[in-house]
C-alpha cells in the first residue's frame, strides 16, 4: 500500500515562488507526477518524473516549474516560480505503481492560491 502526503501549499502573490513536497511511503522508483484542479475545472496533468530522473511538463508550466525527486527520501518536489493567478488550484501528488496493471495512488491535495 502506497501513501502520499503533500505539503508546501499556500498563498503567494503573482510572480512569487512556492515549493511543494510529496512524501511517499512504501514506494520505490515508480513514476510520480503532479496534477492540479482549479475550481470548476477538470483535474489536469502538470509534470511527471520517472525513476531514472527523466521529466515531462505541461506547456502551461514549462520553464516556470521544476519537478524533482529524492529517491533516498521517497520524496518528490515541485518548485514553482513566476507564479500566475491561473496557477491557483489544488495540487495533487500521483504515483503510478506497476507495469502491466498500473495502479494510481493519490495524495489528499494541497491548496495553492496566487493573488494578482
Amino acid at each position: 500500500q502506497v501513501r502520499l502526503e503533500e505539503s508546501g501549499g499556500g498563498l503567494v502573490q503573482a510572480g512569487g515562488s512556492l515549493r511543494l513536497s510529496c512524501a511517499a511511503s512504501g514506494s520505490s522508483n515508480s513514476p510520480m507526477a503532479w496534477y492540479r484542479q482549479a475550481p470548476g475545472k477538470q483535474r489536469e496533468w502538470v509534470a511527471t518524473i520517472y525513476g531514472s530522473g527523466g521529466t515531462n511538463y505541461a506547456d502551461s508550466v514549462k520553464g516556470r516549474f521544476t519537478i524533482s525527486r529524492d529517491n533516498a527520501k521517497n520524496t518528490m518536489y515541485l518548485q514553482m516560480n513566476s507564479l500566475k493567478p491561473e496557477d491557483t488550484a489544488v495540487y495533487y501528488c500521483n504515483l503510478k505503481y506497476g507495469v502491466l496493471n498500473i495502479i494510481n495512488y493519490w495524495g489528499q491535495g494541497t491548496q495553492v492560491t496566487v493573488s494578482s
